[in-house]
């Protein structure tokens, strides 16, 4: 039934790792591969193990643990198979804890005299040597080298999903490892251990044992204590060998997931930059056709969904996304009104005269405009541009609002991301110009391009990173917020800074930036039609999060399924 339904598994939401997850419960629990009546029984095995345990504590190289009480009936999370035994980790192996070093000790770079050390960021369920460091070879002792079959495992960290991860370490390198980690040192060979311990029952265990303020903390001991079911050693081949045989297929699984995600991308971006590549209305309704076709198949992922968004935006600020009116006013005269007004203004002193403004290059038109568009520069169609105060502000609990780079998301105020300041830095952030609703926040680094039109009965000031326009009354501030949210306006932007450090955006280039500017009437349908276009595009959002919850529904049901399936099937042959 499983195996029936990969496909399934395959394409939901985590439905691979869930596969994963299924395939080593099962594995650790007997329930993956058949257990075979001639098998010698794990209780022998266990013999030879303790007998070699013994040895190496008559030798000295290992201490003799405390004797522990047997496991009780009721501690036991599931009966075992047929040949099976519960055992405790210190049945089965050693737990050698890692080297303790200076910082002044550690190197970036290897020399003669040093040793290399592995960190809890080189285990990722194998071990990669990327970003050592390397410490005198006279602070690690021999017990402390790691040795072929070790399990190298993380003992404390700062993220809880790191504590306990393990992975088997291949002698490619002489290295030891640091005392945030520890080595688990198997008594005899067991590659069974690397299922074991990728386990979701080792997980669950290491994470009910790690404890710890900040940091959190797995103690050698709770690795020794841990309940392992232990198959008979001819099983655990049979068991390694399925789960390998499986990972690979779930890999493969995972492969082909990723190369039609990439090819459904290439697909999404030819497909709609056909629209996008529209001169003419009638071209771009004859492209929308053909689009249209394939719906279905292009909007089945929410990167899509955005794909097209961000397509309709570029038609908008282009003019092909509604018709132009021979009768509406001209953008020149609307310009013209816009000069008129800030003279106005300059002339009772409510702004300052500015700079003359450059005239704009065929070079910075990065297309051509319908009848009636024109190419206007923001600080054209701005009464004033203020950039934030240049320091940070101290927040407090409760207070006035402060407008930072976290506060808004596309063109929309985060509630649980609003921060606070007290009335004096209110009023000393405000020293400039005071925020009033309908001015214009825009992000100039971190999340750059991010805007949001201040709204009505909002009263805030400015934080970090953002800067801020009041437009003309003679201008819609909702379509120029679209115009500068474009990717052909970003794109601009941006590539006046490339490979300059973390992306940003100066005020002088957003005081120059050009947009293209439709009549007065065009730019109120153009945000209409835009506005009605995105809630079409929250409603497939919307609908795809519904199918993908029932797909993850449906991969969570079989999953168990298979899983209970498993376990009756023991039960009848128990029975039997």
């Amino acid at each position: 039934m499983l195996l029936s339904n990969l496909d399934i598994l395959a394409t939901a939401p985590g439905g691979v790792a869930r596969l994963r997850e299924l395939i080593l419960t099962l594995a650790v629990q007997g329930k993956l591969v058949p257990q075979d009546p001639a098998d010698e029984p794990a209780s022998v095995l266990l013999q030879k193990t303790r007998a070699e345990k013994d040895r190496l504590i008559a030798e000295g190289k290992i201490r003799r643990d405390k004797p522990l009480a047997e496991m009780a009936e009721e501690e036991k999370p599931f009966e075992l198979p047929m040949g099976w035994e519960w055992v405790k980790g210190r049945d089965l192996f050693t737990v050698v804890r890692g080297v303790t070093y200076q910082k002044a000790d550690a190197k970036d770079a290897p020399a003669e005299g040093l040793l290399p050390i592995l960190r809890a960021n080189n285990i990722r369920g194998s071990i990669n040597f990327d970003d050592l460091v390397y410490v005198p070879a006279s602070l690690i002792s021999e017990d402390q080298l790691l040795r072929s079959g070790d399990y190298v495992v993380c003992l404390a960290s700062g993220s809880k999903n790191l504590v306990g991860k393990a992975a088997p370490f291949r002698p490619e390198v002489t290295c030891s490892f640091g005392a945030f980690c520890g080595a688990i040192r198997p008594i005899t060979d067991a590659a069974y251990f690397a299922v074991y311990l990728a386990s979701p029952m080792y997980r669950e265990s290491v994470s009910e044992a790690s404890a710890g303020i900040g940091i959190n903390n797995l103690k050698g001991s709770s690795l020794l204590d841990l309940d392992i079911a232990l198959p008979p050693l001819a099983e655990q081949s049979r068991i390694v060998t399925r789960v390998e045989e499986l990972m690979r297929l779930c890999d493969a699984l995972e492969a082909k997931g990723q190369l039609e995600a990439a090819q459904h991308a290439q697909l999404v971006s030819t497909l709609l930059g056909t629209l996008t590549a529209s001169t003419t209305p009638e071209e771009l309704a004859a492209n929308w056709q053909r689009v249209a076709q394939h719906f279905d198949l292009l909007l089945d992922r929410p990167e899509a969904i955005d794909a097209l968004e961000q397509t309709l935006l570029q038609l908008a600020v282009r003019g092909l996304l509604v018709p132009q009116d021979p009768t509406d006013e001209p953008a020149s005269a609307l310009l013209q009104k816009i000069r008129a007004e800030k003279d106005r203004l300059i002339a009772t002193g409510q702004i300052k005269q500015g700079k003359p403004l450059p005239p704009i290059t065929d070079e910075e038109k990065p297309f051509e405009l319908p009848v009636g568009w024109e190419w206007g520069r923001l600080e054209q169609l701005s009464i004033a541009i203020v950039d934030c105060p240049h320091s940070t502000p101290k927040f407090v609990e409760s207070g006035r609002l402060c407008l930072d780079t976290n506060s808004f998301k596309q063109g929309v105020l985060l509630p649980h991301k609003l921060r606070f300041v007290d009335e004096s830095t209110f009023v000393e952030r405000n020293a400039r110009l005071a925020p009033q609703p309908g001015d214009l926040v825009f992000a100039r680094e971190g999340s750059v391009g991010e805007s949001i039109l201040i709204p009505d009965g909002v009263d805030a000031c400015l934080g970090q990173r953002v800067m801020l326009f009041r437009f003309s009354t003679q201008v819609s501030k909702e379509f120029v917020r679209l115009a500068i949210s474009s990717t052909s306006f970003l794109d601009a932007l941006l590539a006046m800074h490339k490979g300059i450090g973390a992306k940003h955006v100066n005020v002088g280039d957003m005081r120059n930036a050009v947009i293209p500017l439709p009549p007065l009437p065009e730019q109120s349908r153009i945000v209409t039609r835009v506005t009605a276009l995105r809630r079409l595009c929250a409603d497939l959002r919307q609908r795809l999060a519904e199918r993908q919850s029932v797909q993850a529904r449906l991969a969570e049901a079989l999953v168990a399924n298979n899983a209970q399936t498993s376990t009756q099937q023991e039960d009848e042959c128990h029975a039997a």
